[in-house]
């Protein structure tokens, strides 16, 4: 007997045939305790994003040679960048060969360690130092966690739960601006906003202590025995997206802010706390469609109101794509080749925002910015597939068909 399966476009069909077998996202909370502890090197992202913006405010009050140097300023941001950079082109490797435990745990250990010496800096060349291993941490921890909870995702759920790692993000970033403001008014300002960011590290490697690795990593290393157990507690048995300037926004938007006429500190972190929770509520909203509506919604956040659109879209939809788009004995390298990329556009725009924005104009700066983003729209209707429903072996299947019609076509 021939058995016909008549689904919707990006779904595999199975779950139409076993709709008893569709999972909820809160249908299993082994997996989302996993998700959220994974997600928490999405806040420490997050959160290292949003601090310095604030931060830089008060560490130019205490060394007047950041007060006057933008390029010195632009370092302080951008190193952290230098080090996701690095961090990330090595998370590749170390997720293959470590696994996603450890080299989750690695990241913690490197971020708090980067926590404790911008803290404790005693000039703005070690706190640039500081920057440099937090940015480490955050380059292995932007690798891991998309991957390690894809691969423990059914895919029915598989892009909402991805999806909780850039909520985290943002949260940690709205997290920052509260920090920032409490901070305000204690001595060694800045230094206690910066030192905090260490917290979240210590907790997720002590959670993560009594987390399972990645069951498809297991199997990839032959593990099986160990993979079954983990899968039986489990189910019973990036250039565009930092090239349209989201980034820029969170590193900046106080001295944004400031630039706009409003020279108080406590105010321009105040107004910045309103884009935090914007962007917070936007990835709630990109959460929800992104199982419904499929990757192309990064789409939606191509116009209109900036924050509150890329983050439904392009905030959580590229990392989403760069944990489900590879095979499984390539996730890891390639996760971390598109990490890098993404990291190496982050620091460019942070290294040159303010550069530009004095030589030419913040307009003309977000102008250049829109003119980016206009173009990610049409890679997007070109290139990215929809992966909406589809299990890991039906994505690596697309890949397969379309190699065949180019090599088809070649002849």
């Amino acid at each position: 007997m021939t058995l016909t399966i008549t689904s919707a476009p990006g779904s595999s069909g199975y779950l139409d045939m076993f709709p008893e077998r569709r999972m909820s996202y809160f249908g299993n909370s082994y997996i989302l305790g996993l998700t959220v502890t994974a997600g928490i090197g999405g806040l420490l992202f997050g959160y290292d994003t949003g601090v310095i913006s604030g931060a830089l405010l008060y560490i130019k009050d205490d060394f007047q040679v950041v007060k006057q140097s933008s390029f010195l300023q632009e370092t302080i941001v951008s190193m952290a960048l230098v080090g996701a950079m690095l961090g990330a082109a090595a998370g590749g490797w170390i997720n293959d060969y470590y696994g996603r435990k450890k080299a989750t745990m690695f990241a913690d250990v490197v971020f708090a360690a980067g926590a404790i010496v911008m803290a404790a800096a005693p000039d703005p060349y070690v706190l640039i130092a500081g920057r440099f291993l937090v940015g480490l941490g955050v380059g292995v921890a932007s690798v891991t966690a998309p991957v390690y909870i894809a691969e423990a995702s059914p895919s029915e759920v598989r892009g909402g739960l991805v999806s909780t790692n850039v909520l985290m993000i943002t949260g940690g970033q709205f997290l920052s601006y509260l920090i920032n403001s409490a901070f305000t008014q204690v001595p060694g300002t800045w230094r206690w906003m910066l030192g905090v960011s260490g917290c979240p590290a210590v907790v997720q490697f002590v959670l993560m202590l009594f987390m399972p690795e990645s069951p498809r990593w297991l199997f990839m290393k032959n593990r099986k025995e160990e993979a079954i157990q983990v899968l039986t507690r489990m189910y019973d048995i990036s250039a565009f997206q930092q090239f349209t300037g989201i980034n820029t926004v969170m590193y900046y938007s106080p001295t944004i802010v400031q630039m706009a006429g409003f020279h108080s500190n406590q105010l321009a972190l105040l107004l910045s706390l309103i884009v935090a929770a914007m962007n917070a509520a936007g990835t709630v909203v990109g959460i929800y469609f992104i199982d419904h509506c499929g990757p192309k919604l990064a789409l939606s956040s191509l116009c209109a109101l900036y924050i509150a659109f890329f983050a439904p879209g392009m905030g959580p939809v590229p990392w989403t794509v760069n944990s489900e788009i590879y095979p499984q004995q390539y996730r890891g390298i390639c996760g971390g080749m598109s990490a890098t990329v993404n990291w190496i556009s982050n620091l460019i725009v942070a290294q040159t925002f303010l550069s530009i924005a004095e030589a030419a104009g913040t307009g003309v700066t977000f102008l250049i910015l829109a003119g980016i983003a206009v173009l990610a729209v049409v890679f997007v209707i070109v290139f990215v597939p929809e992966t909406q429903g589809l299990t890991f072996l039906e994505v690596e299947q697309i890949w397969k068909e379309r190699a065949w019609e180019r090599t088809v076509i070649g002849e």
